[in-house]
């Protein structure tokens, strides 16, 4: 069983037991989180399609860590005119792990 969920604009594959890499929320480590954004669900080959969601299900996750992701740098170059510049950054992200679907 699996569903997808709309998380701050993205959209993510749930399953059961999976750690999913979703933008920075502000959360503690071991908070519960529930999602009710939910677009599609499959439950062992019966399909719910939303419009937009499907309603009366909801995802529960634990949060269980912050990171950052590796740096991006950006160059920006000019040829000629002695202009250059260099600017790295690094996205936030937070581990969210799936604890169940309910409501199916």
């Amino acid at each position: 069983m699996y569903a997808l969920v709309e998380i701050l604009g993205k959209q993510y594959k749930a399953e059961k037991d999976t750690v999913l890499k979703i933008d920075k929320v502000d959360a503690e480590s071991g908070q519960v989180l529930e999602f009710d954004t939910v677009l599609l669900l499959n439950n062992d080959g019966k399909v719910k399609v939303g419009t937009p969601y499907v309603k009366g299900v909801k995802i529960s996750t634990t949060v269980e860590e912050h990171k950052k992701d590796k740096k991006v740098t950006v160059i920006k170059f000019k040829k000629r005119k002695g202009y250059s510049r260099k600017q790295g950054h690094r996205q936030n992200y937070t581990y969210v792990k799936v604890n169940e679907i309910a409501g199916v």
